[in-house]
C-alpha cells in the first residue's frame, strides 16, 4: 500500500478476531472502507487491478504481501473478493495461483500452492452490479458479509482432481493444449501483464519452450455453489 494510507492494523490472532473486523466493514461502500485508511479510490480497476484485494488486505491486517502463502499466514486463510450481484452470483471466475510451468514431475497436490491457499478461504463479497445488471461505479460499490469457508471433502477432491489433470498435461509437454474447459471446477487460464510477458514451459518434444504465464482460477459455478451453501439462496 501506498505510504499516504494510515496504519496497518496489526495481524489477527485468531479467527473470531478476523471475523469481528469483518463485520466492521460489511454493509460499508468501497469508498467509506478507503476513507477509512486516507486512501483515495481509483475510478475503476482497469489501471489498478489488485487494488481492491490490496485495500482489503490493509483494513483486515493480511500479512503475506506477495510471499507464495495464505494472506493470513499465522490463520492459514487466503483471502478472496468475489464481484457479485445483488442476488448473490458470482460474476467472474476466482483467481487462486500461478503454476509453475517446468521442474513439475513429483509435486504433489498437497505441497502445491493452490492446495495451500484453497484450504481455508475468507471470501469478502462485493456488490458489483445493480438489479438491471448494470455495473455500479467502484466507490459505490458494497461489501456483502464476508465468511470464511473450507472445502468438504467431495470440493477438495474435486479441485485435487483437476489440478492433477492439469499438471500431468504440463509435466507431459501439453501445456499449450490446456484451455479452459479443461477441469470441472476448477482452471488454467494465461496469467501476464501483457502478450510479451513470457515464461518457460515444457514443450512436446521435452524441450523448453515460451509461453505465456498460467494461472489457477475457480469456475464461476463453483463458486456460485459455495455462495448458495453458505447464505442458503
Amino acid at each position: 500500500m501506498t505510504s499516504s494510507y494510515s496504519q496497518k492494523p496489526t495481524p489477527p490472532q485468531s479467527e473470531n478476531e478476523l471475523l469481528e473486523r469483518c463485520n466492521r466493514i460489511a454493509g460499508h461502500s468501497i469508498a467509506e472502507l478507503a476513507q477509512q485508511f486516507n486512501a483515495a479510490t481509483p475510478k475503476n480497476l482497469v489501471k489498478d487491478k489488485g487494488w481492491l484485494g490490496q485495500m482489503l488486505e490493509h483494513a483486515l491486517g493480511a500479512s503475506a504481501a506477495s510471499r507464495p502463502e495464505p494472506d493470513f499466514p499465522q490463520l492459514g486463510i487466503e483471502l478472496k473478493t468475489l464481484p457479485i450481484t445483488p442476488s448473490g452470483k458470482p460474476l467472474e471466475t476466482t483467481y487462486v495461483s500461478i503454476t509453475p510451468l517446468i521442474n513439475v514431475n513429483g509435486l504433489k497436490w498437497h505441497q502445491s500452492n493452490v492446495y495451500k491457499k484453497l484450504r481455508r478461504i475468507l471470501w469478502v463479497p462485493i456488490v458489483t452490479k445493480t438489479h438491471a445488471n448494470e455495473t455500479i461505479p467502484l466507490s459505490q460499490r458494497i461489501i456483502a458479509t464476508p465468511f470464511i469457508w473450507s472445502p468438504s471433502e467431495a470440493q477438495m477432491n474435486s479441485l485435487k482432481a483437476d489440478w492433477e489433470e492439469i499438471m500431468e498435461m504440463i509435466a507431459t509437454g501439453e501445456v499449450e493444449s490446456i484451455t479452459a474447459r479443461i477441469g470441472t471446477v476448477m482452471q488454467l487460464r494465461p496469467k501476464g501483464a501483457n502478450a510479451k510477458a513470457l515464461t518457460n514451459a515444457i514443450g512436446k518434444d521435452g524441450t523448453v519452450i515460451q509461453t505465456l504465464p498460467k494461472g489457477f482460477y475457480l469456475k464461476t459455478e463453483f463458486t456460485k455453489k459455495i455462495l448458495a451453501e453458505h447464505f442458503s439462496l
